[in-house]
């Protein structure tokens, strides 16, 4: 029985499972959001929180117990400087998880965990500027016409 045995062990070793789990905190916060099993993303879900609420702190120490769960300084700093802001006023919850369908090889359930309240990335804003330009270009009209008449002829 695993009363009061909290968390998952995920088919891997203490020291495996740890660096797992500070490799995906590495991704998720500097990607926002990252693509991974369900079982993984909802072990990782309450590391996130920990260290988000530990952001909140903005204290030295806060600091150095989120560089021991999370080994990169640069995203260390962003998430002092621009995460932990972002939910200044939130008092928990700052992961949202989708269930995005099965995996190929194996057909292990597949989750996307995210952080709520994330800005839009800066690809998909280029891409939407992208296509406003080529609205708004005539040649770009230009063809779409010469297309259609040679549809409507053909």
């Amino acid at each position: 029985m695993r009363h009061r045995k909290a968390g998952k062990k995920l088919g891997r070793l203490t020291a495996h499972r740890l660096a797992l789990f500070r490799n995906q905190l590495v991704s998720l916060f500097e990607h926002e959001r990252i693509e991974t099993t369900e079982a993984k993303a909802k072990a990782l879900r309450p590391l996130a929180d920990k260290v988000i609420s530990l952001a909140k702190r903005e204290s030295l120490h806060a600091r150095r117990l989120v560089l021991g769960l999370v080994p990169n300084r640069t995203v260390v700093k962003k998430i002092f400087d621009s995460v932990a802001p972002r939910y200044a006023d939130r008092r928990g919850g700052y992961t949202r998880l989708f269930r995005v369908g099965r995996r190929v090889g194996d057909g292990d359930p597949v989750g996307l965990i995210e952080l709520i309240d994330r800005p839009e990335s800066d690809k998909a804003d280029k891409k939407g500027k992208k296509e406003q330009a080529q609205k708004g270009k005539p040649e770009a009209k230009e063809k779409g016409k010469k297309r259609k008449a040679v549809a409507a002829a053909g």
